[in-house]
Parts: structure tokens; C-alpha cells; sequence
């Protein structure tokens, strides 16, 4: 029998390779789970059928099946990015993660649920209904790739394939207690992924274990000739386990966190204080800013790159009095709720008079939050700091207020607007027996100092 609570891809290699198990019942045993599961929990938008091949041990990922986004594309099966416009698009081409996935072994169980284009922290902007946190039904998974983290947290994949544009792998891995690494920016190949901001967007890992994250990062990680962004990681000199890290606890208002975030924050300096490590209070002063900065550099992007769904070229087409009849008339329809402030935000403030004022100030500000980062890493190794203020809401708590919504993105959008590598681990629960993450930030190529404290920490943390 397989035991999939326990299950690692490592686990999973070893009982192929020992013919404990085939690749067919692997498949099935997550398939028969998705079944039981996803009717509550809606962290899958569609299961595969597809033929399983035999376990091939040179593939790093022979047999291990894992759960895609809904907005990375797979060649034939439909890529909707969880929005109306493109609920009947089928994928023309593979995206260059899937590719590599392909050539690992890896095998694709679904497509799993998202808040339309990314756009969102909680799941419930979704056309296709919100996903529930598997640990509360009642409450949310995260978001935008909260149905990648269920799909992983309810044993419904061994890993998943996230995208992270403003938090949108950690917050919802630290809502549903899994691993969720977003890479430095142009560390994966953003080639096949539906844009939502370009210069924020990136693939990730969601895992089990943060050996899992590391081997599927390293598995879709590298420069690609079709993203002109992306770059060949930087070797390490890597003799990290023996090395004593100074880590940064950053400073922020424990006043506007929940207290059992606080507490768990408490808790995980002791545990690497016990390991070694050294731990100093930072500040990083543009903190603040980052919010707002994010909130108008994204939207100008998302405005741009939504402008080419029009009902003419793919995905939904409903037909007006004229050409911009019908353009009016697919957007209005096809187009949620979210996505539609976002691209009158972003439109709002790449207007002329408008331009300089709001954008050209941000990008300024952004610059600014980069040099922060840049300062810090000159003294520090790693930065430690909560994922989100508090753990996962309700589902409607936060809907009818935007800016609440927006906030949840206050410990991850920084990453974000400098372009560095985070990841999120499980570190506890509240008293509610909701999951708690705690987040590590490394700086510029720097994951292997990020696998490498996670490892520890998850190590001590469990003993």
C-alpha cells in the first residue's frame, strides 16, 4: 500500500527503483486521491488521462507525477490562466519548463486552479470557483497558485509548478504548510508562461520537503535561447553545511501581525540560534514602499500584456456592431472583476501626464529598494522574515476590500521588485491548527544558500 502522506520525491524514486511499486500505480494512487479530494477542496481545474511510461532510473524525475498551473502551457491541453477569455484555448506548444519536466520523466496529473491571470492572493478570483484550504475548507488556500499548494498539501501531487509575481508561490505554500520557492528572477525560463507582469513574473517549485523543491528547481532552471530574461544559475562554491550563517531577522510592526506569526517567528530564531547561526535585527527603510511601488509598476504591466486577449486572435470572441464593438464586448464578458481594476489602474498611470508622476516615480523607488537589498547581503547571508501577516482568511473576508488583499503581499512583494530568490517553509500552527511559514531571502543566484538553511531548519524544527 502506498502511504502518500509520507511520500518524498526521493521516497517515490527509491520504491521505483526497488519495483516496490510501478509508475502506473504511483499515477493512480494520486489519481484515486484527486477523486476523494478535489470535489471539496477544487485545487485541480482538470485531471489527465495520459498514458504512463515505464520508470526509466537516469531520469531524475522518472515517475514522479506533479500538478501544473493553469497558466503554464501544455501542448494540447487547455490553458485557461483560471479566466473566462480562455476557457476553451488548448496550448499550440509546450513551455520550456514543461519541456524539461518532459525530458526528466516528470508526469503532468492536471491543471491546477488560480486566481484569474495570477491576479490575486487568495484563489477567489477565479472564473472557475475559489480553491479551500485543505487544512479549513472554510478558508482560503493562497493565491495566485493556491490550487498548486492544495494540490500538494492534500496529497494530490508530489510537487507542483507555481508562478510567483508578487508572492503568488509562498503565501499560498505558507497558507497550506508546503515548501514554495520563488527563483531569482530569470533563474527559470519564463518561455510558455501566461504573462501577467513581465518583469516580476517566475516559475517555482511547491514541495513537500525543500529537497524536493531543490530537485525539480534544478530540473527547469537554466538560460533559454526563447526568453531573452533568463540566465545560466551562477555556480556556488557550496560548503554550506559546516558554515555558520549571519542571518537578518527583519524588523517590521509586530503590532499589524497576528500574534501566533509573531510567535512562530520567535520560535524559529531560537531553533537557528541553537543551530549556530547569528542572528541580527535588520531594517530595511523602504520596506513600506514596496507595496505601493508594486501595486503600480504591476497593473502598467498587466495592461499591457492583457491588451492581446481581443476575441480575435484566440480564446473567447463575442461579436459587437464593429471591430471595437467586439473587442468592448469580449473583455467586458470574458474578463473578471480583479483584472479589470487592474489594467484601468495600470492604464491610469501610463497616461500621458500621468506617466512620470506615478510610473517613472515608482521604477525610481524600485531602484531604491534593489540598492536596500544590496546594502543588506553586503553584511548578511540570508534575510528572515513571517510570509504573511497572518494565516490563511476566510473565504469572502477579504473580497470586498481590495487594499486588505493588497497587504497580504506586504512581506513578499519586496522580493519581488528586486528580483531575489525566497523560499517559504512550514514552521507551526496557530492555535486554530492553521499552518504558519516562516520565509528565508537570499540574494541575487544565491538558492543554495536557501536549500541549504531550509534543510537545517526543517531538520531541527522536526527533531
Amino acid at each position: 500500500m502506498i502511504h502518500l502522506n509520507d511520500l518524498t520525491i526521493r521516497k517515490a524514486r527509491n520504491m521505483l527503483e526497488n519495483g516496490e511499486i510501478s509508475c502506473r500505480e504511483l499515477v493512480s494512487a494520486y489519481q484515486e486521491n484527486i477523486k476523494k479530494k478535489n470535489e471539496d477542496i477544487n485545487a485541480y481545474l482538470e485531471i489527465f488521462n495520459d498514458s504512463v511510461e515505464g520508470f526509466d532510473e537516469k531520469k531524475p524525475l522518472a515517475g514522479i507525477p506533479l500538478a501544473i498551473k493553469d497558466n503554464i502551457l501544455i501542448k494540447g491541453k487547455i490553458c485557461s490562466a483560471g479566466s473566462k477569455i480562455l476557457e476553451n484555448y488548448r496550448a499550440a506548444y509546450d513551455a520550456t519548463v514543461i519541456k524539461k519536466l518532459r525530458q526528466a520523466g516528470a508526469i503532468f496529473l492536471g491543471r491546477t486552479n488560480m486566481d484569474e491571470f495570477a491576479m490575486g492572493a487568495s484563489t477567489e478570483n477565479s472564473a472557475f470557483g475559489p480553491t479551500r484550504n485543505p487544512y479549513d475548507l472554510e478558508r482560503v488556500a493562497g493565491g495566485s497558485s493556491g490550487g498548486s499548494a492544495a494540490a500538494v498539501a492534500m496529497d494530490g501531487a508530489l510537487a507542483a509548478l507555481g508562478s510567483d509575481t508578487g508572492g503568488s508561490i509562498r503565501q499560498p505554500a505558507g497558507f497550506c504548510g508546503v515548501v514554495g520557492l520563488n527563483p531569482t528572477y530569470g533563474a527559470v525560463s519564463r518561455n510558455g508562461l501566461i504573462a501577467m507582469a513581465s518583469s516580476f513574473d517566475q516559475i517555482g517549485p511547491i514541495a513537500k520537503t525543500v529537497e524536493d523543491a531543490e530537485i525539480v528547481f534544478n530540473v527547469i532552471k537554466g538560460r533559454d535561447p526563447l526568453d531573452s530574461t533568463s540566465v545560466e544559475s551562477k555556480s556556488q562554491i557550496s560548503n554550506l553545511k559546516s558554515q555558520k550563517l549571519r542571518i537578518g531577522l527583519l524588523k517590521y510592526d509586530r503590532k499589524g501581525v497576528d500574534e501566533d506569526v509573531n510567535k512562530i517567528i520567535d520560535a524559529s530564531v531560537s531553533i537557528l540560534t541553537k543551530l549556530g547561526h547569528k542572528i541580527d535585527e535588520i531594517n530595511l527603510p523602504l520596506l513600506g514602499y514596496s507595496v505601493p511601488c508594486y501595486y503600480i509598476l504591476v497593473p502598467a504591466e498587466v495592461s499591457a500584456n492583457l491588451a492581446r486577449f481581443d476575441g480575435v486572435r484566440y480564446g473567447l470572441a463575442k461579436e459587437g456592431k464593429n471591430l471595437l464593438d467586439d473587442y468592448m464586448e469580449t473583455r467586458a464578458q470574458g474578463f473578471g472583476r480583479e483584472v479589470k481594476r487592474r489594467i484601468m489602474l495600470g492604464t491610469y498611470v501610463l497616461s500621458a501626464g500621468y506617466y512620470d508622476e506615478y510610473y517613472g516615480r515608482a521604477q525610481k523607488v524600485r531602484a531604491l529598494i534593489r540598492n536596500d537589498f544590496q546594502n543588506t547581503f553586503n553584511n548578511i547571508d540570508v534575510i528572515l522574515s513571517p510570509v504573511s501577516p497572518a494565516p490563511a482568511f476566510k473565504i469572502g473576508e477579504k473580497t470586498e476590500d481590495p487594499l486588505q488583499m493588497y497587504l497580504e503581499d506586504i512581506f513578499t512583494a519586496p522580493v519581488k521588485i528586486a528580483g531575489i530568490p525566497a523560499i517559504s517553509l512550514p514552521a507551526g500552527f496557530s492555535k486554530k491548527g492553521l499552518p504558519i511559514g516562516i520565509q528565508f531571502i537570499a540574494s541575487w543566484f544565491r538558492e543554495d544558500l536557501l536549500f541549504e538553511i531550509g534543510k537545517q531548519y526543517a531538520a531541527a524544527s522536526s527533531a
